[in-house]
């Protein structure tokens, strides 16, 4: 399993980032776990950098407790994943917006 303190360290400082007094009134980040068990991760995009972006969509299937699906839809970061995933899944957020904003 991956250490997720670099990757949660990071979606803070992101988050703190997208922080001017009025984006996290309105949008955020939000993660919550499943019942098979798992996790759910959504991330708003909306006036942020990313807004927009191309995403390209993210299923794998290792096990019953290993997988992982990510997503953008309606400017909205989405992802479910397994148990022990979490990391993985941020880990993914995190590469893709820093390739993101490598290209502008």
């Amino acid at each position: 399993m991956a250490d997720a303190g670099g990757e949660l360290s990071w979606l803070e400082q992101w988050y703190q980032a997208q922080c001017d007094g009025d984006w996290e009134h309105e949008w955020g980040v939000r993660i919550a776990t499943l019942d098979n068990p798992g996790w759910t991760v959504h991330i708003d995009l909306e006036e942020t950098t990313l807004s927009g972006r191309p995403y390209v969509r993210t299923d794998i299937q290792r096990s019953n407790s290993d997988w992982v699906m990510t997503k953008v839809s309606n400017d909205v970061f989405e992802a479910s994943c397994g148990p022990l995933n979490l990391s993985e899944v941020l880990r993914r957020f995190r590469d893709w917006a820093t390739s993101a904003s490598q290209e502008l």
